[in-house]
């Protein structure tokens, strides 16, 4: 093996994305098949959409909902519920998100169908019981106040509120929040949340016709909606961020967390790529602009980054990092200073060609089994996207010249209508 002599340089020029098997079952809810049958590990996901109450708009009650899902049934208790999966060597757990609420289960081919029934009984006959519930807003409670000690945490939830108001998105429980968590409004949204209308099923690792017919027969046949009434549609609050500081004291930091940004766009939008792009070269990997500038030759930080949050029905651009209180206000001067850069002076081919070959070679390391297959068509499947969503990303990482990027820093990226959150000390 030749070891003296590197390997030669090629650009990536496609990548292929394995396409799922749509089925529907009886009662209507859509089913995604990856087959990956050289394997016998199966991954399922039920992912049900994200409901409020109008008299109920409290994320909190998702939030609890998600957390109470595997704490009994009328069949089991969560002890009882925990120990079968453990014994078939599963593994079983929900997840909330802001526009989703997921259960997954991990498991052997082999031991699917003495599983698939416990999680019926979970999606259809959970009961919430009082002494769970207690546990869980006693330890929720326990753990956000000892966040709320955090600066950093501190000043994400602040940002989330100063850029999305108090609608889902803007939503940081407070300890008394818990307090209103009360069983019949868990069951009540359990009973239209968790129901066909609202889900979603993703499949992959070793799937067979008869795992399909067993899914279909436990939850395509014999599962039903409840009418629902009240629902309400979520719509993101108008907030003016322009020239926005926030700044929470705390006289006996030595650190100060910063969190910059505003609303942006999601997936959905034809920007969306090249904002991606955008973001990349700014702050979007360690040898990024703000790293090398604020880390590598300033020494501000151990690290900082930015990124584009994609939601559902909208996103945020932010840059966050966490720098010693002496340099806040350097480090706020410096990040601005890398904006209008982007915004003003061309960027070098060199530079331009190496975050396209990032971003690439990012994208093709991530596709690293089946299952990361089945998260890039969820990404693009729960905004009403398809997979050709990735080649035509690639296409226009590919394309895009230095006034490109000109332009497009030029639209979405100013910072004098981004929110500044400082959680700390700010001495000038």
């Amino acid at each position: 093996m030749e070891r003296i002599t590197a390997p030669t340089f090629k650009n990536i020029e496609q990548v292929n994305l394995l396409n799922p098997h749509e089925e529907r079952l009886d009662n209507g809810i859509a089913l995604f098949a990856f087959e990956a049958c050289e394997q016998d590990l199966v991954r399922i996901e039920w992912v049900f959409n994200n409901i409020s109450f109008d008299h109920l708009v409290n994320p909190v009650l998702n939030m609890g909902l998600a957390g109470m899902l595997l704490e009994g049934t009328k069949q089991h208790s969560s002890a009882e519920i925990a120990e079968k999966i453990d014994f078939y060597g599963a593994f079983l757990q929900p997840e909330y998100s802001f526009d989703h609420t997921a259960l997954t289960l991990y498991v052997l081919h082999k031991h699917i169908n003495h599983v698939l029934p416990l999680i019926k009984e979970i999606l259809i006959d959970s009961i919430f019981p009082a002494h769970e519930l207690d546990t869980y807003i006693r330890n929720n409670k326990q753990n956000l106040s000892v966040s709320l000690k955090k600066n950093d945490f501190i000043a994400r939830r602040t940002f989330n509120q100063a850029i999305f108001g108090s609608g889902r998105y803007g939503f940081s429980p407070e300890l008394n929040d818990y307090d209103t968590l009360c069983r019949e409004d868990l069951q009540r949204l359990y009973t239209h949340q968790i129901c066909p209308s609202q889900c979603t099923i993703y499949i992959a690792g070793k799937v067979t016709s008869e795992t399909i017919s067993s899914i279909n027969r436990l939850f395509g046949q014999a599962w039903k909606d409840e009418p629902i009434v009240d629902v309400s549609t979520y719509a993101i609050p108008q907030v003016n961020t322009e020239d926005k500081v926030i700044l929470i004291k705390k006289p006996d930091a030595l650190q100060s967390a910063i969190r910059i940004g505003c609303a942006s766009i999601n997936r959905a939008h034809p920007d969306f790529s090249a904002l991606q792009l955008v973001n990349t070269i700014l702050g979007g990997y360690f040898g990024s602009r703000l790293m090398t500038n604020i880390r590598e030759e300033k020494g501000y930080t151990y690290g900082i980054g930015s990124g584009i949050g994609a939601l559902k029905h909208g996103a945020f651009f932010t840059i966050a990092t966490e720098v010693g209180v002496s340099v806040t206000q350097e480090t706020l001067t410096e990040i601005e200073s890398e904006i209008n850069r982007l915004r003003t002076s061309p960027i070098e081919n060199e530079e331009l060609d190496l975050v396209k070959n990032y971003i690439g070679g990012t994208f093709l390391g991530s596709l690293e089994n089946v299952f990361s297959h089945v998260d890039k068509f969820k990404n693009v499947h729960t905004v009403g996207l398809d997979l050709t969503y990735y080649k035509n990303h690639l296409d226009v990482i590919k394309r895009s010249t230095a006034d490109d990027i000109l332009a497009i820093a030029n639209k979405y990226l100013d910072y004098k209508k981004m929110v500044k959150v400082v959680v700390g000390r700010l001495e000038y």
